[in-house]
C-alpha cells in the first residue's frame, strides 16, 4: 500500500477533473481514501509510466513520453514522480 503525502494528494484534488467529470473527493481525507480504494500508484519516472501500463496490457508502444505524461490517468507531482491513477 502507497503512502500518499499532503503533496500528491492536493495534486490529486487540483487535477481530478482531467480524468473524471464530476469530483471524487472534496478534501485530503476523501482524496486519500479514493486513491486507497483505487490502487493508485506512484512511479518514479516516465520510464516507469510506460512499464506500468505495459504490464497492465495498454497499447503504449506508439505513445512518445509527452502523449503518456499527458494521459488522463497520469498526474505528474512536483517532485518529478507521478501518480497513476485508473478511474
Amino acid at each position: 500500500m502507497y503512502e500518499y503525502d499532503e503533496v500528491c494528494l492536493r495534486t490529486f484534488l487540483k487535477n481530478q477533473g482531467q480524468l473524471f467529470d464530476e469530483p471524487v473527493a472534496e478534501n485530503l481525507e476523501e482524496a486519500e481514501a479514493f486513491l486507497e480504494d483505487c490502487m493508485a500508484v506512484i512511479v518514479d519516472s516516465l520510464k516507469e509510466v510506460r512499464e506500468y501500463f505495459d504490464e497492465s496490457g495498454a497499447d503504449v508502444d506508439g505513445m512518445s513520453d509527452d502523449e503518456l505524461e499527458d494521459a488522463s490517468e497520469v498526474f505528474a507531482l512536483p517532485n518529478g514522480q507521478y501518480l497513476i491513477v485508473e478511474g
